[in-house]
Protein backbone atom coordinates (compact mmCIF):
# COMPACT_ATOMS: atom_id res chain seq x y z
CA UNK A 1 0.00 0.00 0.00
CA UNK A 2 1.13 3.59 -0.50
CA UNK A 3 0.40 6.00 1.56
CA UNK A 4 -0.67 10.00 1.86
CA UNK A 5 -1.38 12.36 4.64
CA UNK A 6 -3.99 14.92 5.22
CA UNK A 7 -3.28 16.96 8.25
CA UNK A 8 -1.39 14.50 10.30
CA UNK A 9 -4.11 11.84 9.50
CA UNK A 10 -2.80 9.11 6.95
CA UNK A 11 -5.15 7.01 4.02
CA UNK A 12 -4.22 3.82 2.04
CA UNK A 13 -4.08 4.11 -1.04
CA UNK A 14 -5.00 0.92 -3.27
CA UNK A 15 -3.55 -0.30 -6.19
CA UNK A 16 -4.37 0.83 -9.42
CA UNK A 17 -5.44 -0.90 -12.52
CA UNK A 18 -3.21 -0.32 -15.76
CA UNK A 19 -4.98 3.06 -17.19
CA UNK A 20 -4.77 6.74 -17.97
CA UNK A 21 -5.92 8.46 -15.04
CA UNK A 22 -7.27 12.19 -16.15
CA UNK A 23 -7.49 14.09 -12.52
CA UNK A 24 -8.69 17.33 -11.56
CA UNK A 25 -6.69 19.38 -9.85
CA UNK A 26 -6.96 22.36 -7.53
CA UNK A 27 -7.16 25.53 -9.29
CA UNK A 28 -5.96 28.12 -6.78
CA UNK A 29 -6.67 26.58 -3.37
CA UNK A 30 -4.98 23.76 -2.56
CA UNK A 31 -7.80 22.25 -0.42
CA UNK A 32 -10.17 21.92 -3.55
CA UNK A 33 -8.59 18.19 -4.77
CA UNK A 34 -11.04 15.12 -3.71
CA UNK A 35 -9.56 12.10 -1.54
CA UNK A 36 -10.21 10.19 -4.79
CA UNK A 37 -7.54 12.58 -6.68
CA UNK A 38 -5.19 11.95 -3.96
CA UNK A 39 -5.20 8.35 -3.52
CA UNK A 40 -4.52 8.15 -7.63
CA UNK A 41 -1.83 10.41 -7.43
CA UNK A 42 -0.27 8.51 -4.75
CA UNK A 43 -1.22 5.29 -5.80
CA UNK A 44 0.31 5.73 -9.75
CA UNK A 45 3.22 4.58 -11.24
CA UNK A 46 4.06 7.98 -12.72
CA UNK A 47 2.05 11.22 -12.86
CA UNK A 48 2.48 13.03 -16.25
CA UNK A 49 2.03 17.22 -15.61
CA UNK A 50 2.54 20.09 -17.12
CA UNK A 51 4.91 20.98 -15.21
CA UNK A 52 6.63 19.11 -12.83
CA UNK A 53 7.16 21.84 -10.37
CA UNK A 54 3.63 23.45 -10.29
CA UNK A 55 2.25 19.80 -9.36
CA UNK A 56 5.16 18.96 -7.09
CA UNK A 57 3.25 21.63 -4.53
CA UNK A 58 0.21 19.58 -4.47
CA UNK A 59 2.25 16.82 -3.54
CA UNK A 60 4.32 17.95 -1.17
CA UNK A 61 1.50 19.25 0.39
CA UNK A 62 0.06 15.68 1.14
CA UNK A 63 2.87 14.21 1.34
CA UNK A 64 2.99 11.89 -2.29
CA UNK A 65 6.09 11.12 -3.49
CA UNK A 66 4.76 9.70 -6.86
CA UNK A 67 7.40 10.17 -9.34
CA UNK A 68 6.62 12.90 -12.11
CA UNK A 69 7.15 13.36 -15.64
CA UNK A 70 6.39 16.50 -17.48
CA UNK A 71 3.68 16.12 -20.23
CA UNK A 72 3.19 19.52 -22.68
CA UNK A 73 2.59 21.09 -26.16
CA UNK A 74 6.01 21.21 -26.51
CA UNK A 75 6.95 17.79 -26.28
CA UNK A 76 4.04 15.42 -26.53
CA UNK A 77 4.59 13.88 -29.63
CA UNK A 78 7.59 12.34 -28.17
CA UNK A 79 6.41 11.52 -24.52
CA UNK A 80 2.83 10.92 -25.73
CA UNK A 81 3.79 7.47 -27.14
CA UNK A 82 6.18 6.64 -24.37
CA UNK A 83 3.67 7.27 -21.63
CA UNK A 84 1.16 4.89 -23.65
CA UNK A 85 3.89 2.30 -23.62
CA UNK A 86 4.08 2.30 -20.15
CA UNK A 87 0.06 1.82 -19.97
CA UNK A 88 0.12 -0.84 -22.26
CA UNK A 89 3.05 -2.51 -19.83
CA UNK A 90 0.85 -2.58 -17.32
CA UNK A 91 1.55 0.68 -15.53
CA UNK A 92 -1.31 3.35 -14.04
CA UNK A 93 -0.39 7.45 -15.42
CA UNK A 94 -2.19 9.68 -13.90
CA UNK A 95 -2.94 13.04 -15.94
CA UNK A 96 -2.42 16.25 -14.36
CA UNK A 97 -2.55 19.95 -15.55
CA UNK A 98 -1.28 22.76 -13.81
CA UNK A 99 -4.60 23.92 -12.67
CA UNK A 100 -7.79 22.46 -12.91
CA UNK A 101 -9.29 19.33 -15.10
CA UNK A 102 -7.21 18.39 -18.01
CA UNK A 103 -7.78 18.41 -21.62
CA UNK A 104 -9.51 21.47 -21.12
CA UNK A 105 -7.45 23.97 -23.22
CA UNK A 106 -4.92 21.54 -22.58
CA UNK A 107 -2.17 19.16 -24.57
CA UNK A 108 -3.76 16.10 -22.60
CA UNK A 109 -6.80 15.74 -25.02
CA UNK A 110 -4.00 14.33 -27.81
CA UNK A 111 -2.92 12.03 -24.73
CA UNK A 112 -6.50 10.60 -24.17
CA UNK A 113 -7.47 10.33 -27.77
CA UNK A 114 -4.50 8.04 -28.60
CA UNK A 115 -5.20 5.82 -25.88
CA UNK A 116 -8.43 5.35 -26.75
CA UNK A 117 -7.24 4.77 -30.72
CA UNK A 118 -5.02 1.95 -29.02
CA UNK A 119 -7.50 0.30 -27.13
CA UNK A 120 -5.96 1.20 -23.72
CA UNK A 121 -8.20 2.17 -20.11
CA UNK A 122 -8.55 6.06 -19.70
CA UNK A 123 -10.32 6.85 -16.00
CA UNK A 124 -11.93 10.18 -15.77
CA UNK A 125 -11.70 11.90 -11.89
CA UNK A 126 -13.73 15.00 -11.69
CA UNK A 127 -13.17 17.77 -9.80
CA UNK A 128 -11.97 21.56 -10.01
CA UNK A 129 -12.63 23.46 -13.45
CA UNK A 130 -12.23 27.02 -14.23
CA UNK A 131 -15.07 27.28 -16.92
CA UNK A 132 -17.73 25.72 -14.08
CA UNK A 133 -16.95 27.67 -11.06
CA UNK A 134 -17.11 31.16 -12.79
CA UNK A 135 -20.27 29.72 -13.93
CA UNK A 136 -21.53 28.88 -10.72
CA UNK A 137 -20.80 32.28 -9.50
CA UNK A 138 -21.29 34.62 -12.16
CA UNK A 139 -25.13 34.66 -11.61
CA UNK A 140 -25.70 34.32 -15.78
CA UNK A 141 -27.64 31.41 -17.18
CA UNK A 142 -26.24 28.58 -17.23
CA UNK A 143 -29.26 25.71 -18.34
CA UNK A 144 -26.88 26.51 -22.19
CA UNK A 145 -23.18 27.60 -22.60
CA UNK A 146 -20.39 26.93 -24.72
CA UNK A 147 -16.92 26.85 -23.80
CA UNK A 148 -14.43 28.95 -26.69
CA UNK A 149 -11.41 28.52 -24.84
CA UNK A 150 -9.10 31.46 -25.67
CA UNK A 151 -9.85 33.64 -28.48
CA UNK A 152 -6.84 34.59 -31.06
CA UNK A 153 -4.17 37.77 -30.39
CA UNK A 154 -4.87 39.47 -33.12
CA UNK A 155 -7.80 41.84 -33.28
CA UNK A 156 -9.00 41.34 -36.73
CA UNK A 157 -8.86 37.29 -36.22
CA UNK A 158 -10.73 37.29 -33.15
CA UNK A 159 -13.67 40.04 -33.60
CA UNK A 160 -14.25 37.51 -36.75
CA UNK A 161 -14.14 34.68 -34.42
CA UNK A 162 -16.28 36.58 -31.98
CA UNK A 163 -18.60 36.71 -34.74
CA UNK A 164 -19.49 33.39 -35.11
CA UNK A 165 -20.93 33.46 -31.97
CA UNK A 166 -23.26 36.14 -32.78
CA UNK A 167 -26.26 33.63 -32.82
CA UNK A 168 -25.46 32.98 -29.42
CA UNK A 169 -28.22 31.02 -27.32
CA UNK A 170 -26.48 30.29 -24.59
CA UNK A 171 -24.32 31.88 -21.91
CA UNK A 172 -20.48 31.92 -23.94
CA UNK A 173 -17.06 30.59 -21.69
CA UNK A 174 -13.89 32.03 -22.61
CA UNK A 175 -10.31 32.06 -20.98
CA UNK A 176 -7.98 35.29 -21.52
CA UNK A 177 -4.70 36.53 -20.42
CA UNK A 178 -4.42 39.51 -18.25
CA UNK A 179 -2.34 41.77 -21.10
CA UNK A 180 -5.14 40.89 -23.81
CA UNK A 181 -8.22 41.27 -21.53
CA UNK A 182 -9.47 45.11 -21.98
CA UNK A 183 -8.98 44.34 -25.78
CA UNK A 184 -10.82 41.51 -25.89
CA UNK A 185 -13.41 43.43 -23.76
CA UNK A 186 -13.42 45.93 -26.54
CA UNK A 187 -13.92 43.76 -29.20
CA UNK A 188 -16.80 42.08 -27.52
CA UNK A 189 -18.91 45.18 -26.58
CA UNK A 190 -18.06 45.92 -30.65
CA UNK A 191 -19.18 42.28 -32.00
CA UNK A 192 -22.46 41.83 -28.93
CA UNK A 193 -23.37 45.36 -28.38
CA UNK A 194 -21.51 47.82 -26.15
CA UNK A 195 -24.58 47.29 -23.58
CA UNK A 196 -24.93 43.63 -23.29
CA UNK A 197 -23.84 41.83 -19.89
CA UNK A 198 -20.85 40.41 -19.73
CA UNK A 199 -18.68 39.06 -16.66
CA UNK A 200 -15.21 38.87 -15.64
CA UNK A 201 -14.28 36.42 -13.23
CA UNK A 202 -10.51 36.08 -12.23
CA UNK A 203 -7.94 34.54 -9.68
CA UNK A 204 -10.80 31.96 -8.84
CA UNK A 205 -10.71 30.24 -5.35
CA UNK A 206 -7.68 32.94 -4.67
CA UNK A 207 -7.16 35.18 -2.14
CA UNK A 208 -7.83 37.89 -4.33
CA UNK A 209 -11.08 36.52 -6.21
CA UNK A 210 -13.01 38.90 -8.27
CA UNK A 211 -16.30 38.49 -10.27
CA UNK A 212 -16.86 41.77 -11.61
CA UNK A 213 -20.00 41.74 -13.83
CA UNK A 214 -21.58 44.76 -16.21
CA UNK A 215 -22.10 46.10 -20.08
CA UNK A 216 -19.27 44.90 -22.04
CA UNK A 217 -17.91 48.21 -22.66
CA UNK A 218 -18.23 49.44 -19.15
CA UNK A 219 -15.57 46.19 -18.25
CA UNK A 220 -13.24 46.83 -21.26
CA UNK A 221 -12.76 50.25 -19.69
CA UNK A 222 -12.17 49.63 -15.95
CA UNK A 223 -9.22 47.05 -17.08
CA UNK A 224 -8.12 49.16 -19.32
CA UNK A 225 -7.76 51.56 -16.46
CA UNK A 226 -6.86 48.83 -14.19
CA UNK A 227 -4.70 46.38 -15.40
CA UNK A 228 -5.54 43.11 -13.91
CA UNK A 229 -3.23 40.46 -12.69
CA UNK A 230 -3.83 36.46 -12.55
CA UNK A 231 -5.99 33.67 -14.24
CA UNK A 232 -9.16 34.96 -15.88
CA UNK A 233 -12.69 33.87 -17.40
CA UNK A 234 -14.89 35.56 -19.43
CA UNK A 235 -18.32 35.65 -19.65
CA UNK A 236 -20.86 36.57 -22.05
CA UNK A 237 -24.62 36.60 -21.32
CA UNK A 238 -26.86 35.28 -24.18
CA UNK A 239 -28.45 37.20 -26.85
CA UNK A 240 -31.90 38.23 -26.50
CA UNK A 241 -34.39 36.04 -28.30
CA UNK A 242 -34.58 38.22 -32.17
CA UNK A 243 -31.30 40.22 -31.07
CA UNK A 244 -28.92 39.98 -34.05
CA UNK A 245 -25.70 41.95 -34.65
CA UNK A 246 -25.85 44.89 -37.42
CA UNK A 247 -24.42 43.69 -40.61
CA UNK A 248 -22.29 46.44 -41.46
CA UNK A 249 -20.26 45.85 -38.60
CA UNK A 250 -19.88 42.06 -39.17
CA UNK A 251 -18.98 42.12 -42.23
CA UNK A 252 -16.47 44.67 -41.52
CA UNK A 253 -15.04 41.99 -39.00
CA UNK A 254 -15.95 38.94 -41.54
CA UNK A 255 -13.44 40.70 -43.95
CA UNK A 256 -10.29 41.11 -42.13
CA UNK A 257 -10.23 37.23 -42.45
CA UNK A 258 -12.27 35.87 -44.64
CA UNK A 259 -12.92 36.52 -48.99
CA UNK A 260 -16.04 38.23 -49.66
CA UNK A 261 -17.72 35.40 -50.96
CA UNK A 262 -16.93 33.73 -47.20
CA UNK A 263 -17.99 36.45 -45.39
CA UNK A 264 -21.26 37.02 -47.31
CA UNK A 265 -21.90 33.46 -46.30
CA UNK A 266 -20.53 33.67 -43.07
CA UNK A 267 -22.89 36.75 -42.77
CA UNK A 268 -26.30 35.76 -43.73
CA UNK A 269 -25.97 32.30 -41.86
CA UNK A 270 -25.66 34.47 -38.00
CA UNK A 271 -28.41 37.46 -39.23
CA UNK A 272 -30.89 35.26 -41.31
CA UNK A 273 -29.70 38.11 -43.93
CA UNK A 274 -30.31 37.07 -47.96
CA UNK A 275 -26.74 35.97 -49.12
CA UNK A 276 -26.74 38.25 -52.23
CA UNK A 277 -27.70 41.14 -50.66
CA UNK A 278 -24.84 40.44 -48.05
CA UNK A 279 -22.52 39.89 -51.03
CA UNK A 280 -23.17 43.07 -52.68
CA UNK A 281 -23.26 45.34 -49.26
CA UNK A 282 -19.68 42.98 -48.51
CA UNK A 283 -18.35 44.11 -52.03
CA UNK A 284 -18.75 47.80 -51.27
CA UNK A 285 -16.96 47.29 -47.67
CA UNK A 286 -13.88 45.52 -49.41
CA UNK A 287 -13.96 48.28 -52.16
CA UNK A 288 -14.23 45.90 -55.23
CA UNK A 289 -15.06 47.73 -58.35
CA UNK A 290 -17.60 44.98 -59.36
Amino acid sequence: MTHFTIRQQTFAAAPLEPGVYVVATPIGNLGDVTLRALETLAAADLIACEDTRVTGKLLVRYAIDTPRRAYHEHNADREGPALLDLVASGKAVALASDAGTPLISDPGQRLVAQARGRGLPVFALPGASAPLAALAAAGLPTSRFTFAGFPPPRQGARRAELARFSENQGTLVFFEGPSRLAATLADMAEVFGPAHTGCVARELTKLHEEFRTGPLADLAEHYAAHPPRGEIVILVAPLEAGEAPDPETLLRELLQTMSVSRAAAEAARLTGGRKRDLYQLALRLAGDPA
